[in-house]
């Protein structure tokens, strides 16, 4: 399962009620001791066994931290979908934040060359000194490679694993999405056909379930694929930097979860702008563009972010002020799916499908995206 928590929902500048852009993902085990089956609000797993993934750090990104109860220590990878400062200007000071609480280990940055670039930069000039060591991917590299994998994977333990790919979007720089894919597998013993194969309880039972053929007292083989299936959970999210064409996300959102994408203004407000200076194109989405992706692409699951500093928090469609309504009723107009409109510090749990490997048919439970309420520990 994967939880989500945004630190900042505001396009381009911060307003007092929203930050720029930072979204923070944790990649929880519900298999790890500690976690409480049936009650996600009150999940206890140990912080030590929460890694998690921070896309895009827009500045006072550390500070939004400050009222959550995540780790730095547990911050497994950045990524950062395009060099514009809403994206980024954060990034140096979350850094220098992270090392003077004690951080020593590696740390995974997946992003523009450019922000290579900016962090050496930086590093000179304030004399910055990071004592962990940065396992930086450019993001043209990685979609360079001729195998056409575009992914990169972290290993979380020998049966968690996250995927990272990247997909090119359209904005006035080149922007990215990033899919990320949890993977948890874990092995079942089937007691009950040991049972009624004469096998009693013993220490061979833990043996077939860590995957090892054994020999019994009688000189039985007992190969462990007869007596084990193998459950795998699969949890994707896409979460798209700016981007005015959400259809060059029709391949990543296949088998998604759910779709993290800017909305920033309604339909009517941006065709305003691109009349009123033709010239000049902000080349981002609509809610009415993303819903009507969406509905297309058959997505049970959006959640709109990034909004421009005109619409205030409240939800009145009455109102001549433009607010979080006018938002919602243009996705609303053509889009039927599961939408919610992200706040800073909402929280989302996103359970993905479960399926054993020896179902042939692949069955799988339904999976959940369900608002959790807020990070905010004050």
């Amino acid at each position: 399962m994967l939880k989500l928590t945004f630190l900042g929902t505001s396009a381009g500048v911060p307003t007092k009620q929203r930050n720029v852009t930072a979204l923070a993902i944790e990649c929880l085990n519900p298999h790890t001791s500690g976690v409480q089956q049936g009650s996600r609000q009150q999940n206890n797993q140990s912080k030590k066994s929460r890694p998690w993934v921070l896309i895009d750090c827009g500045e006072g990104t550390q500070q939004q931290l400050l009222h959550t109860k995540l780790s730095l220590h547990q911050l497994a990878a950045i990524c950062i979908t395009h060099v514009h400062g809403d994206h980024c200007y954060g990034l140096p000071g979350l850094l220098a934040s992270a090392a003077m609480s004690g951080r020593r280990e590696s740390l995974t940055l997946i992003a523009p060359k450019a922000i290579a670039t900016l962090l050496e930069a930086i590093t000179a000039t304030t004399e910055l000194y990071l004592p962990f060591a940065f396992d930086f991917i450019a993001i043209e590299e990685v979609l360079a490679e001729q195998d056409d994998t575009n992914k990169v994977s972290i290993s979380l333990s020998d049966q968690h694993q996250l995927d990272i790919d990247i997909t090119p979007l359209s904005h006035r720089v080149a922007s990215h999405a990033f899919g990320i894919t949890q993977t948890i597998s874990r092995r079942i013993l089937n007691t009950d056909k040991l049972v009624a194969d004469g096998i009693p309880a013993s220490a061979l039972w833990g043996k077939l379930q860590q995957g090892e053929d054994v020999t019994t007292e009688g000189n039985r083989q007992l190969r462990s694929v007869d007596y084990v299936d193998n459950e795998i959970q699969r949890t994707r999210v896409v979460v798209a930097g700016d981007n005015d064409a959400p259809n060059l996300l029709s391949k990543a959102v296949i088998n998604a979860d759910l779709l993290v994408h800017e909305a920033t203004y309604t339909h009517e407000v941006l065709n305003k702008i691109q009349a009123k200076n033709p010239d000049y194109d902000p080349m981002h989405s609509s809610a009415q563009l993303l819903g009507e992706f969406a509905q297309g692409a058959r997505l049970k699951n959006i959640i709109l972010t990034h909004f421009s500093a005109r619409y205030q928090g409240f939800d009145n469609p009455n109102s001549k002020t433009p607010n979080m309504a006018h938002i919602r009723l243009d996705a609303e107009s053509v889009y039927k799916g599961n939408l919610w409109l992200a706040a800073d510090f909402d929280q989302y749990m996103v359970d993905g499908a479960v399926e054993l490997a020896s179902d042939q048919e692949g069955s799988q439970e339904e999976m959940r995206v369900q608002y959790i309420g807020s990070a905010r520990s004050d």
